[in-house]
């Protein structure tokens, strides 16, 4: 059995730490809640570049693409073939979409790999302009290095991705396209991004 007096130092360590996180977790979201607006727009170019092969899958750049912008949401996926190319989906936002105090006004989730946005009352902005300035990205780590480093990222940070928009052929028949306009919504709107790239603005 335990001395008393050391459970009691055990539970003195265990409210300061918690404590302490608690602080560290306030301080994190201040600091992301004051990070600017991002104007450029995400850059897509044509490209050669060679077919690569992923196991059973082979997948096709057909845009070299990069992004940088406002992570409005994450979602992590763990089961399922689309899982295993692509863990993780970023809900990204520019221009308009990446003003806070716009961005604020909306409720942003992801499930099944789709992304929503609803508001209460009139819409912040045209909804035109939402879909114009969003993207839900399928992103694709080209490494496991770049793996790490997206699952790294928060809600609220700035995120720069470069690599490829592709479309995935498995060898059974299934395929898995990318769309290739930021003016598209519902299904097969998302971008399928192969990432080479990943760095969080701090």
């Amino acid at each position: 059995m335990l001395p008393k007096s050391f459970k009691e130092w055990l539970l003195i360590l265990l409210i300061i730490a918690t404590f302490g996180y608690f602080i560290y977790e306030k301080m994190e979201q201040k600091h992301i809640a004051g990070i600017g607006p991002v104007e450029e727009q995400p850059i897509q170019e044509r490209t050669q570049a060679p077919v690569i092969q992923n196991a059973d899958y082979t997948i096709e750049p057909v845009a070299r693409y990069a992004i940088r912008a406002k992570v409005l949401s994450t979602e992590r996926y763990r089961f399922g073939r689309m899982s295993d190319l692509s863990p993780v989906d970023f809900a990204l936002g520019w221009g308009p979409m990446s003003h806070n105090d716009i961005v604020e006004k909306l409720n942003v989730r992801q499930s099944d790999r789709w992304y929503y946005y609803s508001w209460k009352g009139s819409p912040p902005i045209d909804p035109a302009d939402i879909v114009r300035a969003s993207a839900n990205t399928h992103l694709m780590p080209a490494n496991d290095s770049v793996r790490s480093s997206l699952f790294k990222v928060r809600a609220g940070e700035i995120v720069n991705l470069k690599g490829y928009l592709v479309n995935v052929r498995h060898r059974d028949g299934w395929t898995w396209k990318t769309s290739l306009t930021r003016e598209d919504s519902g299904g097969g709107s998302c971008e399928l991004m192969w990432v080479e790239e990943a760095m969080v603005e701090n």
